[in-house]
């Protein structure tokens, strides 16, 4: 993601979110480049989804997470956290979290597919709307058991010809 992503990234964020961050609050979060990583997905050059991560030492905290609107149920939500994971392993990650609203089971069941199990509730977490959050972690980014549950992903994701390998390199996030 970069400044020049961010209309579009707006766009989205209050399409889909309640409490939208603002335009400030990312360029700070894009301005922290050694503790943060936000990716943008594009389709035609148009941002269609974004991820975001914050490492605090060897965590890694999902910070958000959204796709818009007309391209929800295609396989981007699990592309974007697919490779904000794979960054979050690169940087040294051994565990990562997130918060998701108790009532988002879609969402819920994307982040089981990584490994994500529930830790506890965060009450009112979501206030504008009066909903708890739901703190669910990755243990052991670095394990075993995560490689082969991410080559499995992985694998899907280029089965549905969402991730894109090259000789050198995947592509389908930037």
């Amino acid at each position: 993601m970069r400044n020049a992503n961010l209309d579009e990234v707006i766009a989205i964020e209050r399409s889909v979110f309640s409490a939208p961050w603002s335009r400030s609050l990312y360029r700070e979060e894009l301005a922290i480049v050694d503790s943060r990583r936000y990716l943008v997905a594009l389709d035609h050059g148009s941002v269609i989804g974004y991820v975001g991560l914050m490492l605090i030492v060897d965590e890694a905290h999902v910070t958000t997470i959204a796709v818009d609107v007309a391209h929800q149920g295609r396989g981007i939500g699990k592309l974007l956290l697919y490779s904000i994971l794979e960054e979050a392993i690169s940087l040294g990650a051994s565990s990562a979290t997130l918060e998701v609203r108790v009532s988002n089971k879609h969402a819920q069941a994307l982040y089981h597919q990584f490994g994500f199990v529930p830790a506890g509730i965060r009450r009112n977490y979501y206030a504008e709307v009066n909903e708890d959050g739901l703190v669910m972690w990755a243990h052991d980014l670095q394990g075993e058991e995560s490689r082969l549950r991410l080559f499995a992903v992985k694998e899907a994701l280029e089965a549905r010809a969402l991730l894109i390998r090259t000789a050198d390199t995947t592509r389908g996030i930037r």
